[in-house]
């Protein structure tokens, strides 16, 4: 049995103290990928990795470690996609799941918003980050790892 770890793209991840919260509560291996910018910890459970800068460093760095039924953090749509077809379970900053099922239309939504982006038909503005998207991360979140757990029992070691 290998026991899930977290990955979290970390660079504008909203949502560290609480990824962290749930990771020790659950006694999991918590890593933190980013450009820099982010302070070791000092928790044998927390790790910290700074790639080089470099468009996607942090999320081919991601993909590379990360195995069937890990559990990836991101806002990024195309590392969802990278990281469920590895296998792993991917949650948004505001507890959104991406699944096979959603993701497809995900990265078309994404193609159209860039397109409206480009050609001036959108200004892009994201939504804010609020209160009730903390809440349902963290339920969303808990919810992951406890079915990831599960999942992890019935499966043979492998890492």
């Amino acid at each position: 049995m290998s026991t899930p770890q977290i990955y979290v793209d970390a660079d504008a991840c909203p949502v560290k103290d609480e990824a962290l919260r749930v990771a020790e509560r659950h006694g999991l291996v918590l890593t933190f990928v980013s450009n820099g910018g982010i302070r070791p910890s000092r928790d044998p459970m927390v790790r910290v990795v700074v790639v080089p800068q470099g468009a996607d460093a942090a999320d081919d760095w991601i993909v590379e470690q990360a195995q069937p039924n890990d559990i990836v953090l991101t806002a990024d749509i195309p590392l969802a996609g990278r990281a469920l077809a590895r296998g792993s379970h991917v949650l948004g900053f505001t507890g959104k799941p991406f699944t096979q099922a959603s993701i497809g239309m995900a990265l078309a939504m994404r193609e159209l918003n860039q397109h409206l982006r480009e050609t001036g038909e959108s200004k892009g503005y994201n939504a804010s980050f609020r209160p009730a998207d903390r809440s349902a991360f963290l339920s969303a979140l808990d919810t992951l790892v406890v079915k990831a757990k599960v999942a992890a029992r019935s499966e043979p070691s492998g890492r």
